[in-house]
Formats: structure tokens, C-alpha cells, sequence
């Protein structure tokens, strides 16, 4: 950590640590719904314990790409933050929104549009959340009159997620409109600008954990910014195959999704390639752990995952089915969860003081592979459950129920890879805690960051 003001970053980071644990926790309540049966049934039911799931997915992220920008804006920028009290500010209305919407959620006040539930009171809350955010940020760039590409690609991906947030805020009576519009939010963040983000911070972390030149990894980064916006914006369209729009959308969807996993392979490609450049020297081995992670499992999830069901004729059998569960699951984990706690770990031992060989520790590692190989598992459970489902119900005509019935023993197994999962991220909790409180930054910038800050590149 090079600058004081660097340290605004920690208490998001902490935040956002503690909402992925809740939302493991809804995951698990959810999950055990499917075994039944549920005792909860009259006080919190299926629809609630996902919609908190699902949203607290998303508001975790987010709240980790804030404290992300945070951290690495005044280093890219070699400032201080513009203000540090409002960033606070934000932090604690941003929180206070999270809590009003959960506790909505329980008391059934919800708009009912899936991934969109919150209601439309606490969404201006998050526009005014994502104004304070944007102009703190924008300030901070300012008064430096310096910017990374980088750090340009990072602030773009949040700002134009804020931008997309737009049409979660109108209302529409008819049902299409109102799916069509709703996946301008939902696939366009996820698939689409928080690909910037995710690609962003990769190359940060790459460039101060293998010391790789600054203009070769901002180039790779032109290309996946590239690739992203040719492919994800269109690729909208495989949201769009059985909702009541035009049949075009069915060639759109198929073709432009087919080329969404290029900018995941771009990423995997030159994650790989500087960082067996720089023989994975860096003493931070659990941030180099979930760096590369990230770029694989992203691939995998989000890429190849992704693409096996989303060619309309795949997806006729597969719409609706755990196949969505499977490729939902490791895509998000890889792709948003896994750069997350990569930067995390990267950034947690400049904010508590320590050195990076300090602060390595087996727990660390324990917790990445409990939780890889628990998300794996499940992976593996839910592809296992997805097919058995698509088969009996869609080609053999069984009932929902029924079906459910007798793919019992998947469930059962994801159960226990879920188990394994929720041990390694309670393993990351109690690291992230034994890291103590933040503390003022050294005098001089430690070597990565020496390395990271004489690069060329800037605009």
C-alpha cells in the first residue's frame, strides 16, 4: 500500500467478505429446500431464501469492485483519494440499503421481477450510491490529471454498470417488454460490463504479481475490451429465444454467444502466459492462487459452460433445468467472486502492515482449494442433476415433481460439496480476520509496487 488514503478500501473489502458468507448461508437454506422436508415452508420460502441469494451475489461483488476501485485508483492516479469521509458515507448507505432490502425481502416486499426484486424506493438509493461513488473517483483522477488504461478499463466497467441500471428503475405492464428491458441490466453487467471490471483488475493484479510490462498487458487488454463489447451486447439475444420477440433473435443469440468465450479464453491466454514468464516468483502465493484461478475457472464457467447451452437448439431442453444452476454457479464464482478475494488477498497485507511473506499462511491455501474443489463438485452435481432432469422431463414427459423425486442423489451431492465450499470460505473469514486492523502504509512502496509504478502506459 502506497498511499493512506488506500485504507477506505479495507472496509468494503470486510464487507464484502461478510456478505458472501450470508449469501453461502441462503444458498445452503435454499438448497436444503430441495431435500425437504422444509420446515421453514410457513416463515421463509423457496422464492425468498433465492431472492436473498441471488441479491446478495450481486451486492457483495459490487461492493468488492468499490473497494477495489478504491485501492487501485490513488495508486494507478499517484494520489490521494479525493475524500475519504464520503467514500465512509457511502459505504454506510450503501449497507443500510442492502439490510432494508433483505429484511423486505422476508416480510414479502419485493417488485417481483427476478434479479430485480428490491423495490423502486431503495433502487434511487443505489443510483445516489453509485453518484457518490462515480464523482469521488472522478475527483480523485482529476486532481491527479493522471489515469492508467487500466484504470480507465476499471472505472468504465462500474460506471457503465451504473448507467445500466437504469432500466431496472422503469416499469412495464407488458410481460416481454418487461423481460426484454430487465436483461439489458442483468445480462449486460454480468456478461457484459463487469467483463471490463473483471478484466481490469486482472491485469492490475498480473502486472504487481509478475512484474509483466505494463504496455504488453494493457494491449491484451484492448483486445478483451474488444471482444467483449462484439460478442457480450449482442449476445443478449440468448436471453431472448422463448419470451414472445421476433425469431431472429434465435440466429442473433446463438451466433454472438458462441463468441462470448473468446475474450474469457483472451483472458486465460495471457493470465498464463506472463505469469510462467515470471516463473510465479511473487511472495504472495494465495493472491497469485486466486488470480489464476479466476482466469481458468472463468474460462470454464463462464466460456465453455456457458456455450453448451446456449445454442437455441440446446437450449429448447435445457431453459429453465439445472443445466442454468451448473453453468450460473462456477461462471459467477470464477469469473467475479474468485477476482474479488484475489484482490483481496493481494491488497490485505499492505493494508494490515505486514509483509507479503508474512502474511501467506496454510489456512490461506486451504481455503482456495476447499473452496475451488467444493465449487467444482458442485459443478459436477448440478451438471449431473441438470441432464437427469432434462431427460425425464422434457424427453420422457415425467413430472416436475416426480422428477424431482429422482434425481434426490444429486442433490444429496451437491449438498456435500456445498459442505466442502462453505469450510474453505469460512477458512478465508478467519484469515481475512487474523489479518488484524488496517494500518498507516510504510514509507516506501514495496517492491511490486516499485515495479508496477515505473512502467509506461499512462495517459
Amino acid at each position: 500500500m502506497t498511499f493512506d488514503t488506500q485504507r477506505v478500501a479495507y472496509p468494503y473489502f470486510l464487507a464484502a467478505v461478510l456478505l458472501f458468507a450470508l449469501q453461502a448461508a441462503f444458498g445452503l437454506l435454499s438448497l436444503a429446500k430441495y431435500l425437504g422436508p422444509d420446515p421453514l415452508l410457513g416463515v421463509m420460502h423457496f422464492a425468498t431464501t433465492k431472492a436473498i441469494h441471488t441479491n446478495l451475489l450481486l451486492v457483495w461483488c459490487l461492493t468488492g469492485f468499490m473497494g477495489a476501485a478504491y485501492y487501485i485508483v490513488p495508486e494507478e492516479s499517484r494520489t490521494e483519494l479525493y475524500s475519504p469521509r464520503l467514500a465512509y458515507v457511502q459505504l454506510g448507505l450503501w449497507l443500510t440499503i442492502g439490510v432494508a432490502t433483505v429484511v423486505g425481502y422476508l416480510f414479502g416486499i419485493t417488485e417481483g421481477r427476478k434479479l430485480l426484486e428490491m423495490p423502486f424506493p431503495l433502487k434511487l438509493g443505489v443510483v445516489v450510491v453509485m453518484g457518490l461513488f462515480l464523482f469521488n473517483i472522478a475527483m480523485t483522477i482529476r486532481k491527479a490529471k493522471r489515469w492508467t488504461t487500466t484504470e480507465a478499463v476499471l472505472i468504465g466497467g462500474l460506471a457503465a454498470a451504473a448507467l445500466l441500471f437504469i432500466p431496472a428503475l422503469i416499469h412495464f405492464d407488458n410481460y416481454t417488454l418487461d423481460r426484454y428491458y430487465r436483461w439489458w441490466v442483468v445480462h449486460l453487467w454480468v456478461e457484459g460490463v463487469w467483463m471490463l471490471i473483471l478484466a481490469a483488475m486482472l491485469a492490475y493484479l498480473l502486472i504487481r504479481l509478475s512484474g509483466a510490462d505494463r504496455e504488453v498487458m494493457e494491449k491484451w487488454l484492448y483486445v478483451i475490451v474488444g471482444l467483449t463489447f462484439l460478442s457480450g451486447i449482442l449476445g443478449t439475444g440468448h436471453h431472448y429465444y422463448w419470451i414472445g420477440v421476433p425469431r431472429y433473435w434465435l440466429f442473433v443469440g446463438g451466433f454472438f454467444s458462441a463468441l462470448e468465450p473468446l475474450a474469457l479464453f483472451a483472458m486465460a491466454m495471457y493470465a498464463y502466459n506472463m505469469l510462467r514468464r515470471s516463473g510465479l516468483s511473487h511472495p504472495n502465493t494465495v493472491a497469485l492462487h486466486w488470480t489464476i484461478g479466476s482466469a481458468v475457472f472463468s474460462a470454464i464457467g463462464a466460456g465453455i459452460l456457458g456455450l453448451a447451452h446456449t445454442w437455441p437448439q440446446v437450449n429448447q431442453w435445457t431453459h429453465g433445468t439445472h443445466v442454468t444452476t451448473m453453468h450460473g454457479h462456477m461462471a459467477f464464482f470464477g469469473a467475479y467472486a474468485m477476482i474479488n478475494l484475489a484482490i483481496i488477498s493481494y491488497a490485505l497485507p499492505g493494508l494490515t502492515g505486514r509483509r507479503e511473506e508474512e502474511a501467506q499462511s496454510r489456512l490461506g491455501l486451504w481455503a482456495f482449494w476447499l473452496m475451488v474443489g467444493g465449487m467444482f463438485g458442485m459443478t459436477m452435481a448440478l451438471a449431473a442433476a441438470g441432464i437427469s432432469q432434462t431427460y425425464l422431463e422434457r424427453i420422457l414427459g415425467f413430472g416436475y415433481l416426480e422428477t424431482q423425486r429422482m434425481i434426490q442423489v444429486h442433490y444429496l451431492m451437491w449438498l456435500a460439496t456445498s459442505v466442502i465450499f462453505t469450510a474453505g470460505l469460512a477458512a478465508f473469514v478467519w484469515n481475512f480476520a487474523a489479518a488484524g486492523l488496517p494500518r498507516r502504509p510504510a514509507v516506501s512502496p514495496d517492491r511490486s509496487t516499485s515495479i508496477a509504478l515505473t512502467q509506461p502506459g499512462v495517459a
